[in-house]
């Protein structure tokens, strides 16, 4: 299936918005299918660019020709945040609606624009869900090239990484000024990878990736602000004993995570446990964004493990005063010392449901009500709103 046809879950608001993601996420596309008729400008066209960077006023001249009620789409507005002065003038005087999409936050925050100051709603895209491939998807894929548009789609997903990632750090990073020292955060990138699904340590990291703290902290700060990669907190209850204060670090996709350490074969057993976990990480979280309506959405997304104990649990799903536990085993067969983590947990103060999802074909749950659910069984109840 021609990845033009998927349909993606993402609904446009009825008023202005911005629309975030990460390079080659399918923003774009999408935007041509939902807004057929709309006034488009590209700031990735040079030419128009520049023009605007001379002279931002020529931007609302034109804009004056769109008759009122049209939708208008800036494409990578984050190059020339200025333009909001405008946008923000004609959303309040001439009632356009706008869309607007970015890869990149960072430019936005800092021009003090404070994204329209709630004019203009936020959204986020993320790579496909198994319920946009439908028939197309496959885990065994998913987790070895990921499931970014632009990827998913080629004919030599191999080739069409180690060219993401080159792309990423030409157009992203360096045309941006987003870092000073581009061949320090080139080194970084694949250390960092080494950290997906883990306990983030910043001053490890940093002695990894032959850095300084605060350059590391600053280069994470990027990989947050570009969509490419982002933090899970540590649930900090009050139970016996102390929990940790550490986030984890999950990237976005799994196909670029092992691309930036220029892996492509078909992922080992020792791998493949942190790219499962990674994989149901960015499932719950584009299902419980709030930013994503998908409408689930969630209160907050944790990981849960105690400072003096073994057991651990992958994910803390907040609603209110209630809390599903989610564990990820990449096995198809499990062990008792499986569910010793939601075991454990079974103590915090409104859990509600205990699951782990896993890899093998059937479902079952314990005696003492910790669920068991192959990835078919967790994309149904994700789909269902019941996780």
């Amino acid at each position: 299936m021609s990845s033009n046809l998927y349909q993606r879950l993402l609904q446009p608001p009825k008023q202005s918005f911005f629309l975030f993601g990460l390079r080659g996420v399918g923003k774009s596309t999408w935007v041509r299918q939902a807004f057929p008729g709309a006034v488009r400008f590209d700031l990735l066209d040079e030419g128009l660019y520049q023009s605007y960077l001379r002279d931002a006023r020529l931007f609302g001249r034109e804009l004056l020709r769109v008759q009122q009620g049209h939708t208008v789409v800036v494409d990578e507005v984050q190059r020339l945040p200025s333009l909001l002065n405008e946008v923000h003038r004609f959303i309040e005087e001439h009632n356009l609606r706008f869309v607007l999409l970015g890869s990149s936050a960072k430019k936005l925050k800092q021009s003090g624009t404070n994204l329209l100051a709630g004019r203009a709603l936020k959204r986020i895209m993320f790579p496909f869900l198994p319920a946009e491939l439908c028939d197309d998807f496959n885990l065994n894929e998913v987790l070895r090239f990921g499931s970014l548009p632009i990827i998913w789609q080629s004919p030599s997903k191999q080739e069409s990484l180690n060219a993401y990632v080159q792309l990423f750090l030409k157009e992203e990073i360096q045309a941006e000024a987003l870092v000073r020292n581009l061949p320090g955060f080139a080194r970084f990138l694949p250390v960092a990878s080494l950290f997906h699904g883990q306990v983030l340590s910043i001053s490890g990291l940093a002695r990894d990736a032959g850095v300084a703290r605060t350059t590391v902290a600053g280069y994470i700060n990027i990989l947050e602000d570009t969509y490419l990669a982002w933090l899970l907190p540590a649930y900090e209850g009050r139970l016996r004993v102390k929990e940790r204060k550490h986030p984890k670090l999950y990237w976005t996709d799994a196909g670029i995570v092992r691309a930036v350490r220029h892996e492509f074969h078909p992922p080992g057993e020792a791998e493949q446990g942190a790219l499962f976990e990674g994989w149901v990480a960015n499932t719950l979280r584009a299902y419980g964004d709030s930013n994503s309506a998908l409408g689930l959405p969630y209160d907050a997304i944790y990981y849960w493990s105690p400072a003096q104990s073994g057991n651990e649990v992958d994910f803390l799903i907040q609603r209110g005063a209630e809390f599903n536990a989610v564990e990820v085993k990449a096995k198809e067969i499990l062990s008792n010392r499986d569910f010793a983590g939601l075991k454990a947990v079974a103590e915090l103060k409104g859990i509600t449901r205990r699951i782990v999802v896993f890899l093998g074909e059937r479902s079952f749950q314990t005696e003492d009500g910790i669920e068991a659910l192959p990835v078919n069984e967790f994309i149904k109840e994700l789909e269902r709103k019941k996780i």
